[in-house]
């Protein structure tokens, strides 16, 4: 892999990463950050960070190569860390989830660990070696945390069993209709998962963050998602890996009643658009065509509220 300043350890930032920290000229200002903190195993910080989370963001490859995002929930507790290299998962497989047919042993996966009231949130990618139906051990390929920028701070509670599945089916279709495009409208949150093969024959996943104000991504009659790239961390995970591999997964989440929508599908990064101008503070923007689209009602046990003090 290419090594920009020539040191003997390898860089953590893959061809896509690096061409994207290239065309803004912080290569090398992004090389010391990338060895310092993207790590083979995790902090004791991030050890005790999982475990109390409620719920879980993950990223997944099915057998058609189509990249799905997905939330979990489960009891604080449902997550844990034995030694530093791994992260056990005690999570029933859901048969209404897409993203569980890139949840089987040996599949590369990409979690994100985010806690919305305080606005932590902490990554890690790696490989499912499962035990049985009910968990997984995810063996840590990389591991590190983010900053706060653009979460919008909520505050979760459930509202049934976490073990007790939805009541109602998911819909599946390849265009939006009227119910999605408000999700999609109205969001001032979603998550998208990505990914790429790297030379050595590794898969590599993502699953990100995406904030903004309430309608911060624009919706075109003909189905096609704008959304703007703001100004962040550099290490351009996702706009990388959309670079060298452009499928993608995106989950929207209704936090009042529980409702996820799922679509798998293809991105283009635009860079010098005019349209960039449209959105305050995009640095650039990148679309996204859904090919196929799951919408479940009240796929999670979780309720969030904007009222933290509750």
């Amino acid at each position: 892999m290419l090594n920009e300043t020539g040191q003997d350890t390898a860089s953590p930032w893959h061809e896509g990463e690096l061409a994207m920290q290239r065309i803004i000229g912080v290569v090398e200002r992004m090389d010391g950050p990338g060895r310092n903190f993207i790590r083979k195993a995790m902090p004791e910080q991030h050890r005790a960070f999982f475990p109390m989370l409620p719920f879980v963001v993950l990223g997944a490859v099915d057998a058609k190569g189509d990249v799905w995002a997905t939330m979990r929930a489960g009891r604080p507790g449902f997550m844990s860390s034995p030694v530093p290299e791994a992260l056990d998962v005690d999570l029933r497989r859901d048969p209404d989830d897409p993203a569980e047919a890139g949840m089987e042993d040996g599949d590369a996966i990409a979690l994100l660990g985010i806690q919305l009231e305080t606005r932590r949130r902490n990554r890690l990618n790696g490989v499912i070696r499962r035990t049985d139906a009910e968990a997984f051990r995810l063996r840590v390929g990389q591991s590190f945390g983010n900053c706060p920028q653009y979460i919008q701070p909520r505050a979760a509670a459930f509202v049934r069993d976490p073990d007790k599945p939805a009541a109602m089916r998911p819909v599946h279709s390849v265009n939006l209709d009227d119910r999605a495009r408000r999700m999609v409208e109205n969001a001032d949150t979603f998550f998208v998962a990505s990914h790429v093969d790297r030379d050595n024959g590794e898969r590599q996943v993502d699953v990100s963050h995406r904030g903004g104000n309430a309608g911060f991504v624009r919706l075109g009659a003909d189905g096609v998602l704008t959304i703007p790239d703001f100004p962040g961390n550099r290490f351009f995970n996702t706009l990388g890996n959309l670079l060298v591999n452009p499928k993608a997964g995106l989950v929207f989440v209704d936090f009042e009643t529980g409702d996820m929508l799922q679509m798998t599908g293809r991105a283009e990064i635009s860079l010098s658009s005019p349209e960039i101008a449209s959105f305050e503070r995009a640095e650039r923007l990148w679309r996204f065509t859904p090919e196929h689209i799951v919408f479940r009602p009240d796929a999670l046990p979780l309720r969030w509220s904007r009222n933290l003090d509750r």
